[in-house]
């Protein structure tokens, strides 16, 4: 991040962009404590935080008065040296969690990555929606099944997952992007052999969940350079046309380093990672890749995280230059992330 002063979040709240259409109110806005990312170093240390937001509720502070027309004139130089680092610049966002799940998180979340394409940044959006698929399953009289976070995919499970995923969410996700006021394309993994899977290594317990094999990032440069906001669905086919489940976090992290991204952010619904996970408190700010590896091999990062720390990990050692698992929990905790030298998660470096 750039060692310039960090916008004035803890004395005048940033109110979102207005957008049309955007079903925003005066009380989504930027209400976190102040905290400056610090670096891990040493895994005997332990760093915490002074936002120490467990609930899967959006943090939303009200706004008590209004900012006055010079503070907001104020604040936007204090944001141009971080709209100069990214102009221009690609970031992949995989879009899950309680962000996906509260309406008012999605409308903020939408509003914030119209507003980064305007000022420059080349957006692309995974997407993933298990809450969905399991909702749809139910109506359908099935129930979900897992090994190890895994959904088992049978034929069944995998043509619900592709109705949902690509049609119902991915749709979902283009109509609110485009009433923000940006322009969205929705496709899968299958659209112009985005990426191509194969089984993965447990496919005998799993079924038609995938991993992989290749991506083939020219479609959506084609759309990123015409000015469009990509929003792929994490499902895949394999050379012969079988299609695969893929996990999202998975599926950004391959985009990410195929684009040769400067960003890929996991937006979730988890702090990020934690020095002792039992301490809501010692979140990790930031850590380099050595640091992450040496965590999963000590077994402090497992379960569902496990999976998305390897994929940033996976991502930077590929040219991603920065992978961040972000609290989407936190109202604008994109822009936080961005235009601040502030975050809400955790920053995995190479």
């Amino acid at each position: 991040m750039l060692p310039a002063k960090s916008l004035p979040l803890s004395s005048a709240l940033i109110k979102a962009p207005k957008s049309p259409g955007a079903n925003l109110t005066s009380t989504n806005c930027i209400g976190i404590n102040k905290w400056i990312r610090k670096k891990y170093t040493n895994p005997s240390l332990s760093f915490r935080s002074s936002c120490h937001e467990t609930s899967s509720e959006p943090v939303v502070v009200p706004e008590t008065r209004s900012i006055s027309a010079q503070k907001r004139v104020n604040i936007l130089p204090e944001a141009l040296p971080y709209i100069e680092k990214f102009h221009g610049k690609t970031i992949v966002v995989k879009y899950g969690g309680a962000a996906m799940k509260s309406e008012a998180l999605q409308a903020s979340v939408m509003s914030d990555l119209v507003l980064l394409s305007r000022v420059g940044l080349r957006i692309v959006m995974v997407h993933g929606g298990g809450p969905e698929i399991n909702q749809w399953l139910g109506r359908l009289g099935l129930k979900p099944k897992f090994v190890n976070g895994s959904r088992v995919t049978d034929a069944t499970t995998m043509e619900i997952v592709s109705m949902v995923l690509a049609g119902k969410v991915n749709k979902h996700l283009v109509a609110l992007i485009n009433k923000a006021g940006a322009s969205a394309v929705g496709l899968s993994g299958m659209d112009g052999r985005l990426l191509t899977a194969r089984p993965s290594q447990n496919s005998d317990q799993l079924g038609f969940v995938g991993d992989i094999a290749t991506v083939d990032p020219t479609v959506l440069r084609q759309l990123i350079d015409n000015g469009h906001i990509p929003v792929i669905a994490s499902i895949a086919a394999d050379k012969t046309g079988q299609s695969y489940n893929i996990n999202a976090d998975i599926a950004a992290g391959e985009v990410a380093a195929a684009l040769a991204a400067e960003k890929l952010i996991l937006l979730t619904d988890v702090a990020g990672i934690l020095e002792d996970q039992g301490d809501p408190g010692s979140l990790v700010k930031e850590v380099d890749i050595q640091g992450a590896r040496r965590m999963m091999n000590d077994g402090k990062i497992a379960g569902g995280m496990f999976q998305k720390v390897d994929c940033c990990v996976r991502s930077v050692a590929q040219g991603v230059r920065t992978a961040t698992i972000l609290d989407g929990r936190v109202q604008h905790s994109l822009l936080l992330e961005i235009l601040t030298d502030e975050g809400v998660g955790t920053m995995i470096t190479g």
